[in-house]
C-alpha cells in the first residue's frame, strides 16, 4: 500500500474538509482567483461550456467548483429506455452485481447491503447492475437522473472520508462502503432504482435540489428520510444534486433490468448513454421500494 494511501487512515479528514470548506467560500478576490486559476489550468477545465465563463465573475472558488452549464453544452442519449451517465467523470467500474457484491477494483469488491446500509432493500439488488463514476476535479459538479424517477427515501450513512481517486480505491478495501454518503432511492416506471453520492476526502459537502445542504453536517447514525407522497419526481437528465468539490456516483438497478455496455476505466459524460433498460422488462415492472422510511 503507498504511503500516501495509508496517510488517509491517521489524517483529521472531517477537520480537514472543513478548513477546505471554509477555504473555498472565502469571497477575498486575491485568493479565490488564485485557486480557481489554479484548478483550470493544473487539470484543462474547458470554461467555454460553463454559463458563466469569467473566472474572475465567480464570488468564491466553491461557487466556481458548482458552476452550471452553458444550454446545450450537454445531451440527454437515446430516449426513455436509456440509462444516462449522471455525471461527468471517468467509469472507475461498470457490469453485473455478483452475489450481492459490487467490483470496486481489481481484487477488492464490497457488499450491496454496506452501500446501502440495508441489508433487506439490498436483496432486490443482489443479482443486478451497477456503474460507478468517478468525478475528477476538472469536471462538472452537479449529478443528474439516469432515468425518470420519483424519491422514495434518502438515507444519510456517516462514514470516513477516504479520497475517492483511483490509488486509494484500488488500495481500501470496501472504501465506497466506509466513506459518508447521501443513497437516494427512486422508482422509476419500470422499477426501483438507486444514486448514491459518496463523500471523500476534502470534499465539503453534498446539496439536493429537493432539501439543500445534507452534509456537513456529518452524519453521526444512519438518518432515513421518507419521501413518499410528497411529489418529488425527477425528469431523466434533470439535476438533483451536487457535490462541493469532487468525489463518485454510484448507480444500482436490479437484476434484469439494466443491459450496460459501456467499459470500465473510460471517460464519461453527463448525458451519455451507460446501456438500456432490459427488453425482459417490457411486459412489467419491478414492484416498489418498500423500505421503512420514516422522517429523522
Amino acid at each position: 500500500m503507498l504511503f500516501a494511501t495509508l496517510t488517509q487512515y491517521i489524517a483529521p479528514q472531517k477537520t480537514l474538509s472543513r478548513i477546505v470548506r471554509a477555504a473555498t467560500r472565502w469571497t477575498w478576490q486575491p485568493w479565490k482567483d488564485f485557486l480557481i486559476d489554479r484548478v483550470i489550468h493544473a487539470y484543462g477545465v474547458d470554461m467555454t461550456e460553463a454559463a458563466q465563463p469569467d473566472p474572475a465573475a465567480y464570488p468564491s472558488f466553491n461557487a466556481f467548483f458548482t458552476r452550471a452549464l452553458r444550454e446545450g453544452a450537454r445531451h440527454a442519449a437515446g430516449n426513455a429506455n436509456t440509462i444516462l451517465s449522471p455525471a461527468d467523470g471517468r467509469i472507475s467500474q461498470i457490469g453485473r452485481i455478483e452475489g450481492g457484491r459490487i467490483l470496486q477494483a481489481k481484487g477488492r469488491s464490497y457488499t450491496v447491503a454496506e452501500l446501502l446500509a440495508d441489508a433487506d432493500v439490498a436483496d432486490r439488488y443482489r443479482d443486478g447492475s451497477f456503474a460507478t463514476i468517478y468525478l475528477s476535479p476538472r469536471d462538472y459538479h452537479r449529478v443528474h437522473m439516469p432515468l425518470d424517477g420519483e424519491l422514495i427515501e434518502t438515507v444519510h450513512v456517516p462514514g470516513r472520508l477516504f479520497s475517492v481517486a483511483p490509488g486509494p480505491v484500488a488500495d481500501i478495501p470496501r472504501l465506497f462502503a466506509r466513506n459518508e454518503r447521501l443513497v437516494c432511492h427512486f422508482e422509476g416506471a419500470r422499477g426501483p432504482f438507486v444514486v448514491a453520492m459518496v463523500g471523500a476526502m476534502l470534499v465539503s459537502g453534498i446539496t439536493t435540489v429537493w432539501d439543500g445542504p445534507i452534509a456537513p453536517p456529518y452524519a453521526r447514525t444512519v438518518v432515513k428520510r421518507d419521501w413518499r407522497g410528497r411529489g418529488i419526481r425527477l425528469a431523466r437528465f434533470a439535476e438533483m444534486a451536487r457535490f462541493e468539490m469532487g468525489s463518485t456516483v454510484i448507480v444500482l438497478l436490479p437484476a434484469g433490468l439494466f443491459d450496460p455496455d459501456r467499459q470500465a476505466e473510460n471517460p464519461v459524460r453527463l448525458g451519455q448513454r451507460l446501456g438500456d433498460l432490459s427488453s425482459a422488462r417490457d411486459q412489467g415492472t419491478i414492484h416498489a421500494f418498500r423500505g421503512n422510511g420514516g422522517a429523522a
